[in-house]
């Protein structure tokens, strides 16, 4: 890596100062994340992977707990740090293009300030990972054409290796890649024995995932079908294609500029991979109807590509007008891109744009962003389970069990419910099922959902103990009931819903 100037580090620690402190003002603002609690579940029963993720971020959040405690701010820390590194990254990459000091403050206040990164920075989940893992790889490929040292290959695969064990979907920016590299001059780089060797370290690393996959008869080919049936239907060309303008519009100026300078200017052709690479994925996204988002990963190498260009190629108007875009657009958004405000103010905020902002996965208009909605109500819902289980004498608590309808309801409750030692809910969603008992024992069930459904031709007695009345709660209206006296056919019914459902895990023999 080329050295950094002082002016340059100077520049990269007020950026790094920023991200910090706009996060750690606002992580605490609202409750964790409908997606953290199944990671929390995840990171309290290791494993080599599960139904819908692979097993970095079960790891990752068992050492975010078991550093740092139990809490929002910690749970949110992580993705918080994975921004900051994103800002190193893009940095080194400038100047690994051969930009300066403005380059960099250009590349960093696109991605300081921009809505998507803000919002998956503040979230624990995989997506802030994949990011870095695509961002940091792409750093390698072009210490890769700098060099001409094939034996970078071995920590281009290893970060693809990592990145696939934190979420698939980099397997699909690897590909681009490599039909990058097939068409430019650079694709002797591929006929070396560090590539092989670094595809087989590659392969050691992901192994561990790759057999528990085919011992559990592949969860991740169950998981796409569900959501390509459930959510990826939504999906059309024409919204992925205008979402990849949106996400990130602040900065399309300079995103925009580094791609198209990339791909015709003849100066830069030694690095024309990274646009094809860059077009590539998120053509091969687009027909296979993956969501918008998926193509974040991308947009960070594209702005250090876009303020490399902008400080080279263009005068001092536009680079002062490039500025100002990016803080003038930015500003408006900034209650989308960070908890800031109340959620009846949030509601009101949104609502003029509610049908670009507030339309959720199954296509419907809802008073708040979903994952603003997915941050609410459910240490509301968890304190009614837990309420009614301490309620209860020490005999019938040990003969109670929880059944919870997702992995929102059933990874909040074991969450909160820890200090109460309650026991981890039955649930049939998500890595849930797989820690689903196969037969039940408990008498009595403490039993969540939006209605009592079939446990009144299952239970003798059963009584409504709670409801969360919450309009911004995503599952406002869900109810907490006590059952107790099974009737015959409940533990049959039970031991044969689980068999069925179990079986997509059950490898054919």
């Amino acid at each position: 890596m080329k050295n950094l100037s002082r002016k340059e580090w100077l520049v990269i620690i007020l950026f790094v100062a920023a991200k910090l402190l706009m996060h750690f003002l606002t992580n605490t603002n609202y409750d964790l994340h409908r997606d953290t609690f199944l990671y929390y579940s995840l990171s309290e029963n290791l494993d080599w992977g599960y139904a819908s993720v692979p097993a970095f971020i079960g790891f990752l959040t068992k050492v975010a707990t078991t550093l740092f405690g139990y809490s929002e701010f910690s749970l949110n820390l992580f993705p918080v740090i994975a921004g900051v590194v994103s800002i190193f990254l893009i940095a080194f990459i400038i100047k690994e293009l051969g930009g300066k000091t403005f380059a960099i403050i250009v590349a960093g206040l696109s991605f300081l300030l921009s809505t998507a990164y803000l919002r998956s920075n503040s979230l624990m989940q995989p997506v802030s990972f994949d990011q870095l893992f695509w961002l940091l790889s792409a750093y390698f490929v072009i210490r890769l054409i700098n060099t001409q040292d094939p034996r970078f290959w071995y920590w281009i695969m290893v970060s693809w290796a990592v990145g696939f064990m934190n979420k698939y979907l980099i397997a699909g920016y690897a590909f681009s890649f490599a039909v990058a590299l097939l068409i430019t001059k650079h694709r002797k780089l591929l006929f070396s024995k560090h590539f092989v060797f670094g595809a087989i370290t590659a392969f050691i690393i992901v192994l561990p995932n790759l057999i528990w996959q085919y011992m559990h008869n592949w969860p991740v080919v169950h998981h796409m079908s569900e959501l390509s049936k459930n959510q990826l239907v939504n999906v059309s060309m024409i919204g992925f294609a205008i979402d990849q303008f949106m996400m990130n519009l602040q900065a399309l100026i300079v995103w925009m500029t580094g791609l198209l300078i990339f791909l015709f200017y003849k100066s830069e052709k030694n690095f024309r991979i990274l646009s094809y690479a860059s077009l590539f994925v998120v053509f091969l996204l687009m027909i296979t109807h993956g969501k918008s988002y998926y193509t974040l990963g991308a947009y960070t190498l594209l702005m250090a590509m876009g303020g490399y260009a902008i400080e080279k190629y263009y005068n001092k108007a536009f680079k002062i007008v490039t500025i100002c875009l990016i803080v003038l657009l930015s500003i408006p958004v900034l209650p989308f891109s960070l908890p800031i405000l109340s959620f009846p103010a949030m509601e009101k905020y949104s609502a003029p744009m509610a049908d670009a902002t507030n339309r959720w996965e199954d296509g419907k208009i809802y008073p708040l962003p979903q994952d603003y909605a997915d941050m609410t109500g459910w240490k509301e819902l968890s304190d009614i389970v837990i309420s009614t289980y301490n309620s209860l004498p020490p005999e019938v608590k040990a003969n109670t069990g929880i059944y919870a309808e997702n992995y929102g309801q059933a990874g909040a409750v074991y969450y909160y419910g820890r200090k109460d030692s309650l026991p981890r809910p039955i649930c049939f969603s998500d890595n849930f099922l797989i820690w689903a008992p196969d037969s039940i024992t408990q008498d009595n069930l403490i039993y969540i959902n939006d209605e009592i459904g079939d446990i009144k031709f299952l239970y003798k007695n059963y009584e409504l103990k709670g409801e969360v009345k919450n309009r911004y709660f995503r599952e406002n209206g869900v109810k907490v009931f006590f059952c107790s006296h099974p009737t015959d056919t409940f533990r049959s019914f039970y031991k044969e819903k689980v068999k069925e459902l179990k079986s997509i895990y059950r490898r054919s023999q």
